[in-house]
């Protein structure tokens, strides 16, 4: 599925939530379908910061393609961070720096999210971005 196939997807589900609790349970429902990361991954270097709890990223780069693995001790962080890592796992790192999660506001998604929160949406974004962009530039050759 192409990033526009998934941006429509996420908005066809999301646009049709008529209110914020409909939206935050919608991101429960995503934060407990994602597969939790390995104890072990979750490192202070992975750690995300400026997030009120903690959430941990785990890139890696494989076949010219990115994965983004994440797991967060709130709910509501790790739905939202499912909803982007899910967006941009298995896209190529030029699709993810050309492509901002823009529909998320558009979704209406954005509104209802707390100053950290979306603190924690937008530093998530950068460090996708960062990592794609490592990637791009070949210096991540290997999971990591």
């Amino acid at each position: 599925m192409s990033l526009s196939e998934k941006r429509q997807a996420l908005l066809d589900d999301l646009i049709t939530l008529p209110d914020a609790e409909e939206r935050f349970v919608y991101l429960l429902d995503k934060a407990k379908k994602w597969k939790p990361l390995d104890p072990a991954l979750k490192t202070d270097a992975r750690l995300l910061p400026g997030c009120v709890s903690r959430l941990w990223l785990y890139p890696e780069f494989r076949d010219g393609r990115c994965w983004f693995h994440m797991d967060a001790d709130a709910m509501i962080s790790k739905g939202i961070a499912a909803v982007l890592c899910g967006f941009y796992s298995g896209e190529t790192p030029a699709d993810i720096i050309a492509t901002e999660p823009d529909f998320l506001a558009e979704a209406g998604l954005t509104q209802v999210l707390s100053a950290n929160r979306s603190n924690a949406l937008a530093n998530l974004r950068r460090r996708i971005k960062a990592y794609a962009e490592a990637c791009l530039a070949g210096e991540v050759t290997a999971a990591g």
